[in-house]
């Protein structure tokens, strides 16, 4: 990996950002104080000016999982299926954070992932708002860097010839949209690049200056494994967070409605058996086009 590239990636990390971001990361971390290693800011709310009534979204890195939750339930499921996803509240914001260890974020930012849903976000850019020390920092910076070439060498044999780096990009987020089931609107993959094209010109002009990973040669059945999988997992992580996340099921009808336009209203008795109404829903979301 070029220089190049990890400095692009080190000094978008460390940009500044809201101070009240910056702040519900430090009191996050401190929730996990033999764990936290690093904590990153990323989505569609490090691009708003004003976080009020916004869900703000957080990745916890920590050291393992052992370290972070003792030897309980907790730790075999962030293991088995990551990431654990919990919700945050700090001084009247809200957000949600998901918990990886360093070796899984290292992992699933790169093409040894089983799934797209780490490296599609990191591709995008993201605040590193908290490290413990100078290593975790490192160590933060080098696992992102590897977002970016995954997605681009995964979507080059796919991507219509002629298109350039831009068309490149827009073809990666397509398929990784494809690869999750995702409540935004249809047009949405297109318009991350189109909110800041000299980005990710800058981006992918550093990470095809190095060589990309090897391309699969059955790309198109990878990317069908990867949709596979994806949707799956989603399903599987939803069903998961009912334990984890209080008003999950809220949160869910939540983000569906902002972004998808819909005006879904979570019954009682999904709130009560939220595993069952959140399979109840998703036929009636696919059905609809609200989720993807």
């Amino acid at each position: 990996m070029t220089r190049r590239l990890i400095d692009l990636v080190r000094d978008e990390l460390l940009q500044p950002a809201d101070p009240r971001a910056a702040a519900m990361a430090g009191a996050l971390a401190a929730r996990y104080p033999d764990a936290s290693r690093a904590v990153l800011f990323y989505g569609s709310c490090l691009r708003e000016a004003n976080l009020d009534g916004l869900m703000l979204d957080f990745y916890l890195i920590v050291s393992d999982y052992r370290a972070a939750y003792g030897k309980g339930w907790l730790a075999h499921a962030n293991s088995l299926v990551p990431p654990n996803v919990f919700p945050f509240e700090h001084h009247g914001l809200v957000a949600k954070y998901a918990v990886l260890s360093e070796a899984d974020f290292a992992r699933l930012n790169s093409p040894a992932a089983d799934n797209v849903s780490v490296w599609a976000r990191f591709a995008q850019p993201a605040r590193l708002l908290w490290a413990s020390d100078d290593l975790a920092r490192q160590r933060a910076v080098a696992a992102v860097a590897q977002a970016a070439p995954t997605l681009l060498s995964l979507a080059q044999p796919i991507a219509s010839a002629g298109e350039g780096i831009l068309g490149l990009w827009r073809t990666g987020f397509a398929l990784t949209y494809g690869a999750e089931l995702r409540a935004e609107r249809k047009g949405r993959s297109l318009s991350i690049v189109d909110a800041d094209p000299e980005r990710y010109r800058r981006f992918g002009e550093a990470a095809l200056a190095d060589g990309l990973p090897p391309v699969p040669a059955d790309a198109p059945d990878r990317w069908k494994h990867l949709q596979r999988r994806g949707k799956r997992l989603s399903v599987i992580r939803l069903a998961k967070a009912s334990f984890t996340y209080a008003g999950g099921i809220d949160y869910l009808a939540w983000k569906i409605n902002r972004h998808a336009g819909t005006q879904i209203m979570i019954k009682p008795w999904q709130r009560r058996w939220p595993i069952l109404g959140a399979i109840t829903l998703l036929p009636r979301l696919l059905r609809g086009g609200a989720i993807r």
